[in-house]
């Protein structure tokens, strides 16, 4: 005899609820008994209907993304996009966004290396520009790959 007045067999069958249950299972379902169907000849699913984002282009495009994903950079794009082609320096960029000069250095940095702003150093200053259609190439990734194609 086992545990609780059953034997080893009878506790290597049964799965415990709790102290008061347990379900018992004799195994398998016999094959005879499993309903037979034929494999489909053709996909479950529909085919896709438009361009698919490649592995690399959904990696930049990501990468992009977690650049934008911050208010305050999304206020320093703002302001550069409303500046002259000549760009802004950092300490006309501090004040608007009300944050300190190496936080706003930050920001920018992730945005240049996101690819979405440009940096041009002017004697101690360091300028920064929006990168001309850097903003409209997410977008038009966006809207090409992730907007729903309607019915064949």
């Amino acid at each position: 005899m086992g545990v609780d007045g059953r034997s080893v067999a009878q506790i290597s069958t049964s799965v415990n609820i709790d102290r008061c249950r347990c379900v018992r299972h004799d195994g398998g379902v016999p094959l005879e008994l499993l309903p037979v169907t034929a494999a489909p000849s053709a996909a479950c699913c529909t085919p896709a209907r438009g361009p698919v984002l490649s592995a690399q282009d959904a990696e930049g495009v990501a990468r992009t993304l977690k650049a934008l994903a911050d208010p305050a950079r999304l206020r320093l794009l703002s302001i550069l996009a409303a500046h002259d082609e000549g760009g802004a320096c950092v300490c006309d960029l501090t004040e608007p966004v009300g944050l300190t000069q190496p936080t706003v250095s930050h920001h920018l940095k992730v945005l240049t290396e996101a690819g979405l702003v440009t940096r041009e150093k002017r004697g101690v200053w360091a300028y920064y520009a929006l990168v001309p259609g850097a903003v409209d190439a997410i977008a038009s990734h966006l809207a090409t790959h992730l907007t729903p194609r309607p019915p064949a």
